[in-house]
């Protein structure tokens, strides 16, 4: 087995390499606005950090958010590339369980990320590994009760205190978090997701109300 992961649905911009034992080469890079930009320079690194052709690997693991629109397409549609041209199968895993799985916690907590809009994507689990909720988007203020007195993991826990009393780390993502994840589930004979976009909800970009099409005369 050699997979790789990447995730692009937060700011961070991140790819791993698992061997099937474990994650032999990473890299994680912050810029909301480069993801684009970043991620295939990313890739070529941790290849040549392992000294690995991209024809060796067997399989791609990508991060399905939830996260904004922009970002989030990048990584799935180049995960979406690569295992169309190597012929390789491509699971996607929820960003808010890896974000959950690198902490190693045993009892609840909740996983929150930066949605913008003064929103946040979060989701309840019971452990690292067991989440209780679908991913959801709210405002903090909003599921206050709903997440009163747990422990919180993310970038959303830290931009809102008054909410997550007790933010801890890691505050983005690791793509060699959903790549552990994802290799000990496929080990267990779990399903993996298929890779399409948690968004919840419509992009941020939209048609103009009063636009006029414009056609050939």
């Amino acid at each position: 087995m050699l997979l790789l992961a990447l995730d692009t649905a937060t700011p961070a911009v991140t790819v791993a390499l698992h061997d099937g034992d474990d994650v032999i080469a990473s890299s994680s890079q912050v810029d909301a606005r480069r993801h684009g930009e970043l991620l295939l320079p990313a890739i070529d690194r941790v290849l040549a950090e392992a000294g690995l052709k991209v024809g060796a690997l067997t399989g791609i693991v990508v991060g399905i958010g939830p996260g904004p629109y922009t970002g989030l397409r990048v990584g799935l549609m180049t995960a979406d590339t690569f295992g169309l041209a190597l012929g390789v199968p491509v699971y996607g895993v929820c960003t808010l369980d890896g974000l959950a799985y690198a902490t190693g916690l045993e009892g609840p907590f909740v996983v929150a990320t930066d949605a913008r809009r003064k929103e946040v994507y979060w989701a309840r689990y019971a452990d690292s590994r067991t989440r209780l909720t679908d991913p959801a988007v709210d405002r903090p203020a909003d599921i206050a009760g709903q997440v009163a007195g747990l422990p919180a993991v993310g970038a959303g826990a830290l931009l809102y205190p008054d909410t997550f009393f007790t933010a801890h780390e890691p505050e983005y993502v690791s793509a060699a978090a959903l790549a552990r994840l994802a290799a000990e589930r496929l080990a267990a004979g779990v399903e993996l997701p298929a890779p399409r976009p948690l968004y919840l909800r419509r992009p941020d970009a939209q048609v103009p109300k009063n636009y006029k099409v414009v056609t050939p005369k």
